[in-house]
């Protein structure tokens, strides 16, 4: 199963940072690079272990995922329950640990776990896939430590 992930160091302890990630509506549209539109399905009104949300990536794409894990303020991690034809499983998960003496900062990291159907077509579409996850998973980790260190977003996180 092919693996991408990304790490970087956010200037914010990881209560903060987790909560930051875990975002939605516009204050997710001011940092994430990677979506489009996102909801909470089902009535929930806040993530959590086994509440499902519906994306749109920045590529037009949907999916439907379950959060499987909600550990505030160390991991988060989700699956897909239905999205592009070409994944046969999607899967996602977001680690925060004190990066530091000072606890005032955060090493996050971010990885997504795939396999592409048909099966036959997984040499080339794995390494075309990794690129391309690879490359989303970057820019939006990046776009992340950068909204992690904007003084008007974290603030409208409130306390």
């Amino acid at each position: 199963m092919p693996r991408v992930e990304s790490t970087v160091t956010v200037p914010l302890e990881p209560g903060r940072a987790f909560a930051l990630s875990q975002t939605y509506g516009e204050l997710r549209y001011r940092w994430d690079p990677f979506v489009r539109e996102q909801r909470l399905l089902d009535g929930a009104t806040a993530a959590g272990k086994g509440v499902r949300t519906w994306t749109k990536s920045r590529h037009h794409l949907t999916m439907v995922s379950e959060y499987v894990t909600f550990r505030p303020p160390t991991h988060v991690g989700m699956r897909m329950v239905t999205g592009p034809r070409f994944f046969k499983s999607f899967s996602g998960g977001w680690n925060f640990s004190p990066a530091g003496d000072d606890g005032a900062s955060t090493e996050a990291t971010w990885r997504y776990n795939f396999t592409i159907r048909p099966s036959w077509l997984a040499p080339i579409a794995d390494r075309i896939g990794v690129w391309v996850l690879g490359r989303d998973i970057r820019r939006r980790l990046d776009a992340f430590a950068t909204a992690c260190a904007d003084q008007e977003i974290v603030a409208a996180l409130g306390e």
